[in-house]
C-alpha cells in the first residue's frame, strides 16, 4: 500500500515534468515542422496515464512496473530533445557521465515492460526457466554503467540520430575494453532481451496450462501486433501509414491490460471490485485513445500540411470519432454492467407490476417475468420456503418453460425471514456477470417487502375466512346444543313430569275412594328423586356447580371417577388455590373435557394425564395420552385468531386419526379439534398438537391470563361430545 503511494508520489511528477519539457520545447519553443511530438503524445502518454490510474487502485509489483515502463519512456524522450536542442553539451567531459541517463531510462522501459508483458496478467511465471529468463531481463537496465567502463567511446541511444563514436570516453577502464563487443551484443541492442521476452509470452500464451493460455491470450496477441508494427517501421521510417499501426499498436497495450483486469483479475484486483475498476479504467482509456485518435493526422502529416489545412483535418476526425467514442463506451458498460436501459426500465416496470398485485401467486409470476426480460433469462422460477426452511417443491412464480437445474438463485430475504428463492436458468445470450447477479439481488431486496405484504395479506384472509367458520361452528354448536336441551328435556325429563303428574292425579283419586297404598306413594317419591338425579345431570353437563363453586382444578377432578381409563390430574397448590376469571375457567374446563373426551373415544389409550400450571401470565393446560398417536406429517393450522402451531391437518386437507387431538374420522372444520381451538381462539390464546415418545399425543392449551377480554358467548356455550 505504502509502495505505490511512494511510487506515484515519485513517478507521477517525474513523468509529467518530461512530458512537459517535451512538448514546450518540441511544439512551442522550437516550432519546427518535425516537432517529433508523435512518440511522445501518441506512444509514451496514454500508457503513462494508464500506469499513474493503476498505481491508484493497485499496489501489485505488475502496476509498478506498467508506471515504471511509462515514466521512463518518457523521461527517455525529454532526454533525447534535451541533446537535440544542445549538441554543444558532447563535448563536455562530464557528458558520458550524463548520457547514463538517457541510456538507462530506455532500457528501464524496455525491461519494464518486456517482463509485465512475459508475466501478465499475475505478475508471476509457472517453470524455472521462465523465471531465470524474466531475471535476465533486467540485464538492459544496465547498458548506461557498462558502456561507460568497457567502451572508449559514448554510446549514444539509437533514437537520438547521432552517432558517438567520435566522443572519447574519459570513464573507461582500460583493462575492461576486451568486453566492449559482448555488450554491444547482449546489452546495448534491445533485440536479444525482446526475443526471450517473447519467447517467455509465447510459451505461456502457447503451450502453457489452459487456464494460462486463456489469461494471456489477448496480451500476447496484442504484443506480437505490436512487435510485427515495430519491424515495419524500422523497415520503412518516415512511412506514415506505418506510423499510424505503430501508434495504433501501443493503444491496443492498455486496451489488452484491461480486459487482463476484467477477465484473470491482472494487477492484483480482486473480483468484486473488477467491474467498477475497468469500468473506470475504460472511460479514462476511451478519453486518451479519442484524444490521441483526434491529434494522430495533425501530428503525424505536421511536415506536409500547413496550419489551415491541419486545423480542418483534426476537427474532422474529431467529429467523425465522437460517435465512435460513445458506442465504445455504451458497449463497455453493457459488458460489464449489461443493458442498464433495459434493467432499470425492468426495475421501474417491475415496481408498478407489484403494486397493482395482491394475490401471492400473481406477484410471484410478475416478478418471475419481470427478472426474466430484465437479465434476459431462459426462465425463472420462485419457491416459496415453508415453516421448515427447505423451499417448496411446486413454484408459485413461474416464466419461461423450466428446462434442466437453476445456474444462478438468490434468496427472497425479508429481514431476517428466508422467504423464498429466485432461481434462474442459463442466459439466453452468454454468461451472467457480476452485475447482473448485483442487479438480481436489489431485485430480490426490492420484491422481498411485496412478495412478504402479499403472504401476510394471503394469511390474513384466510385466518378471516377460518375465524367466521369459528364463529360461525360456535353459533352451531350453541344451536344445536340448544336443540339437544329441547329434546332431553321433551322426551325425557318432561315426559317424566308428565307422568308423575298423571301418577298424583291418579293416587288423589284413589286416595278419595280409600285405595290408596303406601307403596303407590313410595313409588311416586322414587320417580321424583330420578328426575331430581337427572335434572341435576343435566345442569352439571350445563355448568357444573362444582366449577363456580370450587374452581377448575376440582371440577376437572370431579369427572376422574367417571373417566373409562386411569387418570391423573397434576397441578400445584398455588394453581389449585387460585380462582382464574370465569371465560378461563370454562373454557379450559370444556377443553379439557373435549380431550379427555376424543382420548377415550378414538386413542386406545391405557393411561391418561392432565397437567395445569401458570407461567407467565398463561394458564397452561396439557392433556396427554398414551394411545395410538395421531398421522405424522401433517401441516399445522392455527387457532382462527392467532396463528397456531397444530400437529393435524388444516381444513381441506384431511381428517386427523386417533387421539386426543380429535381424531378418528372427523376432518379438523368439524368436531373435536375444531371445537377445542375455536373456544381458545375467542381467548386468543394458542394450541399445541404434538406426538409423545413412543406413542400418544399431548395437546398443549395456553390460555392468556392479563386482558382477557369477557366473552359472553363462552359462558353461554354448552358441553360438546
Amino acid at each position: 500500500m505504502v509502495r505505490r503511494w511512494v511510487c506515484l508520489a515519485t513517478l507521477g511528477p517525474i513523468g509529467v515534468a518530461a512530458l512537459v519539457y517535451i512538448v514546450v520545447v518540441r511544439g512551442f519553443v522550437e516550432g519546427d515542422a518535425d516537432h517529433g511530438l508523435a512518440w511522445p503524445l501518441l506512444g509514451a502518454l496514454p500508457l503513462f496515464v494508464f500506469g499513474m490510474w493503476l498505481l491508484t487502485v493497485s499496489a501489485s509489483r505488475t502496476a509498478v512496473l506498467v508506471a515504471l515502463a511509462s515514466t521512463a519512456m518518457l523521461v527517455g524522450s525529454a532526454y533525447e530533445t534535451f541533446v537535440q536542442r544542445n549538441i554543444e553539451l558532447m563535448v563536455e567531459p562530464w557528458f558520458p557521465l550524463f548520457n547514463v541517463i538517457g541510456l538507462t531510462a530506455d532500457a528501464t522501459a524496455t525491461s519494464a515492460l518486456l517482463i509485465v508483458f512475459a508475466t501478465f496478467p499475475t505478475g508471476v511465471v509457472e517453470h524455472r526457466w521462465q523465471r531465470i529468463s524474466v531475471a535476465f531481463l533486467w540485464t538492459p537496465v544496465l547498458v548506461g554503467p557498462l558502456t561507460l567502463l568497457t567502451t572508449p567511446h559514448v554510446v549514444m541511444s539509437q533514437y537520438i540520430g547521432i552517432s558517438g563514436d567520435a566522443i572519447p570516453n574519459p570513464f573507461v577502464v582500460p583493462w575492461l575494453e576486451w568486453a566492449a563487443p559482448a555488450v554491444q551484443y547482449l546489452v546495448v541492442q534491445p533485440w536479444p532481451a525482446v526475443a526471450l521476452g517473447l519467447v517467455v509470452l509465447g510459451s505461456r500464451a502457447l503451450f502453457g496450462e489452459p487456464e494460462v493460455r486463456a489469461r494471456t491470450r489477448v496480451m500476447g496477441l496484442t504484443v506480437a501486433v505490436a512487435m510485427v508494427a515495430f519491424v515495419l517501421w524500422a523497415l520503412f521510417p518516415g512511412y506514415w501509414p506505418v506510423g499510424v499501426f505503430v501508434y495504433a499498436s501501443l493503444l491496443a497495450l492498455p486496451v489488452a491490460a484491461v480486459h487482463g483486469i476484467f477477465r484473470s483479475g491482472a494487477f492484483d484486483i480482486a473480483p468484486d471490485d473488477r467491474g467498477r475498476m475497468v469500468a473506470r479504467s475504460s472511460n479514462l482509456l476511451i478519453t486518451v485513445v479519442y484524444a490521441a485518435g483526434v491529434a494522430m493526422p495533425a501530428i503525424l502529416l505536421s511536415g506536409r500540411l500547413r496550419v489551415v489545412p491541419a486545423v480542418l483535418i483534426t476537427t474532422l476526425v474529431a467529429v467523425v470519432l465522437l460517435p465512435v467514442r460513445t458506442w465504445m463506451q455504451r458497449w463497455i458498460h453493457r459488458a460489464l454492467f449489461g443493458d442498464r436501459e433495459r434493467q432499470l426500465t425492468m426495475l421501474s416496470d417491475l415496481g408498478v407490476q407489484l403494486e397493482r398485485a395482491a394475490e401471492p401467486r400473481e406477484v410471484l409470476t410478475r416478478l418471475a417475468e419481470a427478472v426474466r426480460d430484465g437479465l434476459d433469462a431462459s426462465w425463472v422460477r420462485i419457491r416459496l420456503a415453508s415453516t421448515d426452511g427447505a423451499l417448496a417443491a411446486m413454484p408459485l412464480g413461474v416464466a419461461g418453460d423450466v428446462v434442466g437445474e437453476p445456474v444462478e438463485s438468490c434468496d427472497l430475504l425479508h429481514g431476517d425471514e428466508t422467504l423464498g428463492c429466485i432461481e434462474l436458468g442459463p442466459r439466453r445470450r452468454g454468461e451472467y456477470t457480476d452485475a447482473e447477479r448485483a442487479l438480481l439481488r436489489t431485485v430480490a431486496g426490492q420484491a422481498a417487502a411485496s412478495v412478504a405484504n402479499a403472504l401476510l395479506t394471503a394469511q390474513l384472509a384466510e385466518q378471516l375466512d377460518e375465524l367466521t367458520a369459528s364463529r360461525e361452528r360456535l353459533v352451531a354448536v350453541q344451536d344445536d346444543e340448544r336443540r339437544r336441551l329441547e329434546r332431553d328435556l321433551h322426551d325425557g325429563i318432561q315426559q317424566d313430569v308428565v307422568a308423575q303428574i298423571a301418577g298424583l292425579r291418579l293416587a288423589r283419586n284413589r286416595l278419595q275412594r280409600g285405595e290408596l297404598t303406601p307403596a303407590e306413594l313410595e313409588e311416586l317419591q322414587e320417580q321424583a328423586r330420578e328426575t331430581l338425579t337427572d335434572l341435576r345431570e343435566l345442569a352439571r353437563g350445563i355448568h357444573p356447580p362444582v366449577l363456580s363453586d370450587n374452581g377448575l382444578v376440582a371440577a376437572v377432578e370431579s369427572g376422574v371417577a367417571r373417566f373409562p381409563i386411569p387418570l391423573m390430574v397434576e397441578a400445584d397448590e398455588r394453581v389449585r388455590a387460585e380462582r382464574f376469571p370465569d371465560d378461563v375457567e370454562t373454557t379450559a374446563y370444556y377443553v379439557v373435557r373435549e380431550a379427555l373426551a376424543n382420548t377415550a373415544k378414538h386413542a386406545n389409550a391405557t393411561h391418561a394425564s392432565v397437567g395445569l400450571a401458570r407461567s407467565e401470565g398463561r394458564l397452561r393446560i396439557a392433556i396427554s395420552d398414551d394411545g395410538c398417536g395421531i398421522g405424522a406429517g401433517v401441516p399445522g393450522a392455527g387457532t382462527g385468531v392467532v396463528p397456531v402451531p397444530v400437529v393435524g391437518p388444516v381444513p381441506g386437507v384431511g381428517p386427523v386419526r386417533g387421539s386426543a387431538a380429535g381424531a378418528g374420522s372427523v376432518p379438523v372444520s368439524h368436531g373435536g379439534l375444531a371445537n377445542i381451538r375455536d373456544r381458545v381462539a375467542a381467548l386468543r390464546g394458542t394450541v399445541r398438537v404434538s406426538p409423545n415418545e413412543p406413542s400418544g399425543t399431548t395437546v398443549l392449551v395456553e390460555l392468556p391470563l392479563d386482558g382477557v377480554a369477557s366473552a359472553a358467548s363462552a359462558r353461554e356455550e354448552a358441553p360438546v361430545g
